[in-house]
């Protein structure tokens, strides 16, 4: 029995579509067409239509490289547009949607074919609660069921539903070879959550009348954050920095005391969740969650996201860091498990690869679950798909993650990609052969500045994209990089009080309807386009630190970043040099060491002489040069 295209069927319904006239201007991006920037304007049904073709025309293409460049893709931002040009983003029942859907989405990835992509990482695309949800359309981390998808990235004109939708996209992506990567939640949930109407022990409980504590307010009477005193905080960090977790400190009793016991009964009261207790009078409601560790973290409740109760002992019947991530040993007992939420968390990617063939999976706050349901989760994948590989976002680079079964980690370079000494120490620990875990080599993702943001010179953008890709590391463009975007997707991590107060949820793509500048000319495609065919044509084996030597090269001045990767198999010496700094520089040194023998720039192709052991070179601002030994 043959299977069925998702893309065909969709590409049916377009075909039926097409003979309406669509009674708005449509107006497309000329990157989307593979063409240059700027706005160009169509039939959509029959620019769908192509791109479907244009799919399957590039799926005949022979794909030879080894190398790995993964685009970090948020389906409602990334694929977001005004396609009418009236400067808003209207969802209109008679028209194509302005925000990003999976139809878009599908569009889209021929450019991203063409850019050198293979693997599309995906944010979450489940469906997302509604109750306190921050900005017009909600976070995608405040999932309402993770089974179901967000019917907002549903192309209502189908006829089809997003789970279709969804499949067609997947089928896309495998036609062009590449893989697929879904991030997935599993200690939150939304706090008008489906899963609370049937299981209101898998979640903590507050009266209904206790308040949320709002920023600088210190009373223990209203819901956030526990207060610990000075010396509470010392003695918490000391035991948990020393692997202790016996008898971990609980909260004081007033914060204990908000907490109730699991309702009797529950319903959706106008569009929240609330339960009963067993007296029939006291109304309670679930609580947000916040930022648990450290504990002395200053952030305010969150509005729209609560944790779930992984373990269920009487004692610790309360939200803080000992419950929920550095759990306690008298609490982390078998007998304690919430035996059915552990098998309904263990179920959701085997789920997902079932039903739309996911290639692999980013673990939000992977090292905050419980060790043996992180371990259940992974061995329940690879039962579902053998070759299925787990990503984890851990900023940190150790053995534990790979011991854990992740094949690679977010890290820490998106923190200091704009700090010179922080990429020569990058450099060092590759010397030092002190990377054991793989890692996404990136100045920035959806929680950090926009790199163009910390510096904004595309030659600056171009200069860390090639810094970064010939690391053996897995390049990593997040959405916009490219198009020299600056603000933000949330402000999740290294913002300013300022920034912070910019950047509001009606400005941020993480939970509004807003646009990238997909009209932008001043973009680095050709430089990344360039530069990913330079290292196809001299790294065809694929990118590891086991098949080649990263070391640092000095110079005569401190804002040149240079090093000299050596690879083993296809016996390639390539040396990345880089000026990290506003200001031009001549005459600058570069010491060689060891090597002795001329070289090529393999971007202008003209030849350096190596003379005594250097090379004397001049940048201009945020200028690089990359070399091959010849």
């Amino acid at each position: 029995m043959l299977m069925t295209s998702y893309l065909d069927l969709i590409g049916e319904k377009i075909n039926k579509l097409k003979s309406r006239k669509y009674k708005a201007p449509f107006s497309v991006p000329g990157i989307w067409l593979e063409k240059e920037a700027g706005k160009f304007e169509v039939n959509p049904w029959q620019y769908f239509l192509d791109r479907l073709d244009r799919i399957k025309e590039m799926s005949k293409e022979q794909n030879t490289s080894n190398n790995t460049l993964v685009y970090n893709m948020f389906i409602r931002l990334s694929g977001a547009y005004d396609h009418d040009s009236d400067n808003e983003l209207l969802n209109i029942e008679s028209r194509i949607k302005e925000t990003g859907t999976f139809l878009k989405a599908i569009s889209i990835l021929p450019y991203l074919k063409s850019l050198g992509v293979n693997i599309i990482y995906l944010l979450p695309v489940a469906s997302i609660g509604e109750d306190e949800r921050k900005g017009n359309m909600g976070s995608p981390y405040s999932i309402k069921n993770p089974y179901k998808l967000d019917e907002n990235l549903s192309e209502n004109l189908l006829g089809l539903d997003v789970e279709t939708e969804f499949k067609a996209f997947s089928e896309a992506v495998h036609l062009l070879g590449m893989k697929l990567v879904c991030e997935f939640v599993f200690r939150t949930s939304s706090i008008d959550s489906d899963l609370a109407l049937e299981h209101p022990d898998w979640f903590y409980w507050i009266n209904a009348k206790v308040k949320n504590r709002q920023a600088g307010d210190s009373s223990e009477a209203k819901y956030g954050p526990p207060i610990f005193l000075k010396k509470e905080l010392e003695v918490i960090k000391q035991q948990v920095n020393d692997g202790n977790f016996n008898n971990l400190l609980h909260p004081h009793e007033q914060f204990r005391k908000l907490f109730a016991e699991v309702p009797k009964k529950v319903a959706r009261v106008e569009g929240k969740i609330r339960g009963l207790l067993a007296d029939k009078k006291t109304e309670v409601r679930i609580p947000g969650a916040f930022a648990d560790w450290p504990p002395d973290d200053t952030q305010p409740a969150w509005s729209d996201v609560t944790f779930l109760r992984l373990y269920d002992n009487p004692k610790f019947n309360y939200i803080a860091y000992n419950t929920i991530r550095m759990y306690d040993n008298d609490l982390a007992k078998a007998k304690f498990k919430v035996k059915d939420l552990w098998d309904f968390i263990q179920g959701i990617i085997p789920h997902y690869i079932k039903e739309y063939d996911i290639d692999g999976v980013m673990i939000d706050m992977g090292h905050a679950l419980p060790s043996e349901l992180r371990r259940n989760i992974v061995s329940e994948a690879i039962k579902a798909k053998p070759e299925f590989f787990f990503w984890e976002e851990n900023f940190s680079l150790d053995s534990a993650s790979k011991e854990d079964g992740y094949s690679a980690v977010l890290g820490y370079l998106p923190f200091d990609a704009h700090r010179t000494e922080k990429l020569r120490d990058l450099i060092r620990r590759f010397e030092s052969n002190d990377i054991p875990v793989n890692f996404f080599a990136t100045g920035e993702t959806h929680n950090t500045p926009r790199s163009f943001a910390r510096i904004p010179e595309i030659a600056y953008l171009k200069c860390l994209y090639t810094f970064c890709h010939f690391l053996p590391a897995l390049s990593f463009i997040h959405s916009g990089f490219e198009l020299a975007e600056s603000q933000p997707v949330n402000t999740g991590l290294g913002f300013t009080n300022e920034e912070i107060d910019l950047y509001t949820a009606d400005k941020l793509g993480l939970f509004s309807s807003v646009c990238f500048n997909w009209d932008n000319r001043n973009n680095i495609i050709d430089e990344i386009k360039n530069i990913n065919k330079i290292k196809e044509s001299i790294i065809p084996s694929k990118d590891s630190p086991d098949n080649c030597n990263i070391r640092l090269l000095h110079s005569s001045n401190e804002m040149i970043v240079s090093y000299v990767r050596e690879d083993e198999t296809a016996s390639n010496t390539l040396i990345f040099i880089a000026n990290f700094s506003d200001e031009e520089f001549d005459g600058v040194e570069i010491y060689l060491n060891e090597i002795d023998c001329n070289l090529l720039d393999l971007v202008t192709g003209q030849k350096i002489a190596v003379s005594d052991g250097k090379i004397c070179l001049s940048f201009q601002a945020y200028h690089y040069r990359l070399l091959k030994v010849i």
